[in-house]
């Protein structure tokens, strides 16, 4: 029998490069969590792409323990949510992007406000992406430091409260630190990791225990990477947006080599819980579409979309549009090179890092399973369970209920239910190549039984349906006031 979202008992095992793996649960290590923006599974040099270089995010790969099926939403604002709360992203209310209906629920108990029960502090760096009204912000959802932009991306405005800052850019952006706008001087992707260490080796040196959350806006579009990091694929015959996206990959590597060179200076490697994954599948366009050749390498070779085989991109409910990286590094506590192949999900993290904390789930609320004893022993014993997908997005003011079987999927470790018309054997066909639903109807009927339970009960969390539309933008109205008030005083960047 299939149950959705059950917890198992930790295993102790013995793992490779550890003489005895102590259990995990309460151990209270420092966590950084880096999350990229559409960068997804492909584009690491690990998972096969034939043509990035990513070294940092290979080296970390080797080192790490990696689920190799860790499945997020298609679109970036839901799996926010899930890291958040650790429930399903439509139980918070996030139905979309933007609209109003990227707003994460303030009834929710956020991560943050449990890891500081805990003991701990948390500073997020780069996007929030759960509503823009100062309500929803980060600073007022239990996260001791901010340093964010607004919207889904740098530049972003809507008609709604969804808006960055007016007039934003990637180079030189002004930001918002704990509430209040500063003028930086740099890249993005720079300047929010650089954030991240100055707050990190300050709570590191404080000996206070720390989450801190790393979410670049990159390689999200617009596709613009430094000079330096575009060139080498406008000289390999690329366009302007591919080499920006990937230029912006490689970007995002050299500042994970930072990362990773200042936690070994700062000893803080064996104190330390790493990990590194993406918030949806790959983006179209800047990552090319379709097979189309994309460019030429030196030996001849037509370069063309790489994707590891999967079917499907961002916004995609096949499994290319919800499968990402997921590394997890503690040197000394986790086992380096070791994989784990049972399916896992952006609504496991929350319970994870609170398991790791030592803190106390909030009563009801968390879906999620702890991944601790398949991190312990990739072979232990684990319930199987469907996990749903569903893209959202319908257009504002339609009853949900009239897409409940339009745009979503039902996954267990064998199979993927696609809109309840196509099944498929992921493990025989990782590809998504064979439609097997007529030679396994029992399979199909439990999926769909299973997921109309389960999106009864969701409905009536989304509630975000009926909101309005806000008639100013927060981050433009906060800005004019303070730039008129005080000012936009220039941000320091910390010395490392």
């Amino acid at each position: 029998m299939i149950r959705p979202f059950l917890v198992t008992a930790a295993v102790v095992t013995l793992c490779q490069g550890i003489s005895a793996a102590a259990p995990l649960a309460d151990s209270k290590p420092n966590i950084i969590l880096v999350m990229t923006d559409d960068q997804g599974y492909g584009p690491v040099g690990r998972h096969g792409h034939p043509w990035i270089q990513t070294p940092n995010l290979d080296a970390l790969y080797d080192q790490s323990t990696r689920f190799t099926r860790m499945l997020v939403a298609p679109t970036c604002a839901p799996t926010r949510s899930a890291l958040m709360t650790g429930r399903h992203p439509m139980q918070n209310g996030v139905t979309h992007t933007i609209l109003e209906r990227e707003r994460m629920t303030l009834d929710a108990t956020t991560l943050p406000q449990v890891l500081g029960q805990a003991g701990y502090r948390s500073g997020i760096f780069g996007k929030w992406h759960l509503g823009d009204e100062d309500e929803y912000q980060p600073q007022n959802r239990g996260f001791d430091e901010a340093f964010i932009h607004g919207a889904g991306g740098i530049g972003q405005a809507y008609d709604c409260s969804c808006a960055d800052a007016p007039g934003n850019k990637y180079f030189d952006p002004v930001l918002r630190h704990n509430g209040k706008f500063v003028q930086t001087d740099g890249y993005c992707t720079d300047l929010f990791f650089d954030a991240a260490l100055g707050w990190i080796k300050k709570q590191h040196d404080q000996k206070q225990p720390f989450f801190a959350y790393i979410v670049t806006n990159a390689p999200h579009s617009p596709f613009i990477a430094p000079a330096k990091n575009a060139k080498r694929f406008t000289d390999l015959g690329f366009t302007d947006d591919q080499a920006g996206f990937y230029g912006m990959i490689e970007n995002i590597d050299e500042n994970v080599g930072k990362l990773l060179a200042k936690m070994e200076q700062w000893n803080m490697k064996e104190d330390t819980l790493l990990i590194f994954m993406s918030d949806n599948g790959m983006t179209g366009g800047g990552s090319g579409r379709g097979n189309q050749p994309m460019g030429t390498l030196a030996d001849g070779t037509l370069m063309r979309p790489y994707n590891a085989g999967m079917k499907g991109l961002k916004g995609s409910v096949d499994e290319g549009g919800c499968r990402v990286p997921f590394f997890v590094r503690w040197d000394g506590h986790v086992a380096a090179g070791q994989d784990v192949d049972r399916i896992a999900a952006h609504l496991d993290v929350f319970p994870t890092l609170v398991a790791l904390a030592g803190g106390t789930l909030p009563k009801g609320q968390v879906e999620g399973r702890s991944l601790l004893p398949l991190i312990e022993n990739p072979q232990a014993d684990w319930e199987d369970r469907y996990l749903f997908t569903h893209k959202g997005r319908w257009k504002t003011g339609e009853e949900p209920n009239e897409s409940q079987w339009k745009n979503f999927s039902v996954r267990n470790q064998r199979f993927r239910l696609v809109e309840g018309k196509a099944l498929y054997d992921m493990q025989a066909d990782p590809g998504q190549k064979t439609n097997v639903i007529d030679q396994h109807p029992e399979v199909v009927q439990a999926m769909r039984d299973a997921y109309d339970a389960w999106w009864q009960k969701t409905r009536p969390m989304m509630v975000n349906e009926t909101a309005p539309m806000s008639k100013t933008r927060p981050f433009h109205v906060a800005f004019e006031r303070q730039k008129q008030d005080q000012g936009i005083p220039s941000w320091q960047s910390p010395r490392l």
